[in-house]
């Protein structure tokens, strides 16, 4: 297997994207991304959690309940969500389809599509139909990383990855999110590509397995969204029909690379933070301890501050609605113990205060009740957070 760095969704055979400006955000920004598949493709989804779903949430999970096996591509604007924009919301994502599908001599309900920005303005239809006709007449096959740019909304770097799997077929991806991030899906919108051969039932049940290993395995602010979704989107152009096996793990480890990045670009942020479970009765009851970790806000302000204040990962661990046996557990700091089968142990608090300034952080909590493990990734907490969310709209 090769990993491609900077390569995204059209390192995949037959696979062409584009991203342009038309004018949604304020910024000369390119706002608005294009991919489409030369051929009909297989399509799996999942979606945000939150009841309070835009436009696109609702046209995409139509469109995968009827044409999932038939998809052509998937088009994106940053800058507005199209979010509680009511009936207009409504009319103006059918007209992004519609007018997608014109263009390229399809159906709309072969199209996806995506929106995220600011929640309830309705879109300038005007600059996103010049935006569509643009995107369309800038498609390349080298456009993945355009596409991944225009995305973006606080993101300060656009986020992608690809690779080859031994076997000959590519997967490739982007994502965008740096804020509202938390499990159940957050603000954040991916897009895996791939030109394996899959049948739309089996990518659908492992998008489903694989969202739930990583990007609901991670959290920067505890807020979902109104626009969230992980698309995968299978062309078979490779005329490769993989090993399922080896697939399911090449497509988590590019959603796995994708999330981090989510996370190592969380706005504001100076650390990347893993909070790692292990030994616990169940993953499930190892996954609700490591996220309630990570979510708690005492935690992610005393990794901001550097500070081996492990009480409050013992704190946050005792309220996340598992039972714990106080003289099992044990806790680590950066790989300094600080805390073993209940007894406190003595630490040198300034080496950990020198170590938890590393821009990566392992925070580690053996339960000592089972055999299971669980990871959640977070941020730390930090001003600047307060400055980007305290003046989003202006």
């Amino acid at each position: 297997m090769r990993w491609f760095e900077n390569e995204s969704c059209t390192l995949p055979r037959g696979f062409r994207a584009s991203g342009i400006h038309c004018g949604i955000k304020k910024s000369t920004a390119t706002d608005f991304a294009m991919i489409i598949s030369d051929k009909p493709a297989a399509a799996a989804g999942v979606f945000t959690q939150n009841v309070v779903r835009a436009a696109c949430v609702e046209w995409n999970e139509k469109v995968l309940r009827t044409t999932s096996s038939d998809v052509r591509g998937v088009v994106i604007n940053s800058g507005n969500a199209n979010a509680v924009t009511g009936a207009i919301g409504v009319r103006d994502n059918v007209f992004m389809a519609t007018e997608t599908a014109r263009l390229m001599g399809c159906n709309a309900n072969q199209i996806l599509v995506g929106s995220t920005g600011v929640i309830g303005v309705p879109l300038p239809m005007l600059n996103v139909a010049n935006g569509i006709r643009l995107a369309h007449g800038a498609l390349l096959s080298s456009g993945g990383n355009a596409a991944a740019q225009a995305i973006m909304t606080t993101d300060t770097k656009p986020k992608h990855i690809a690779l080859e799997s031994h076997s000959g077929y590519r997967i490739g991806g982007m994502a965008k999110g740096a804020g509202m991030i938390h499990p159940n899906m957050a603000t954040m919108i991916s897009v895996i590509t791939t030109d394996a051969v899959i049948a739309p039932a089996i990518l659908q049940q492992m998008t489903h397995e694989i969202t739930e290993k990583t990007f609901n395995c991670i959290s920067i602010d505890g807020d979902t969204s109104t626009n969230d979704m992980f698309l995968v989107i299978a062309n078979g152009a490779s005329g490769i029909e993989p090993d399922l096996n080896q697939f399911a793990n090449e497509l988590w480890q590019v959603a796995m690379t994708l999330a981090k990045k989510i996370v190592s670009d969380a706005e504001g942020a100076s650390r990347f933070v893993e909070v790692r479970v292990r030994n616990a009765q169940s993953e499930a009851e190892a996954k609700k301890v490591a996220r309630t970790i990570s979510t708690s806000l005492l935690f992610k302000t005393a990794i901001f501050g550097a500070d081996p204040n492990w009480g409050r990962v013992l704190a946050a661990a005792g309220r996340a609605g598992v039972e714990l046996n106080l003289s099992k557990i044990s806790l680590s700091f950066a790989g300094i113990s600080v805390l073993e089968k209940g007894e406190v142990v003595a630490f040198d608090e300034l080496l950990a205060h020198e170590k938890l300034k590393a821009p990566e952080v392992l925070i580690e909590l053996d339960i000592g009740q089972g055999e299971y493990s669980s990871s959640a990734y977070t941020s730390d907490l930090t001003h600047e957070y307060i400055n980007i969310n305290s003046s989003y709209r202006s």
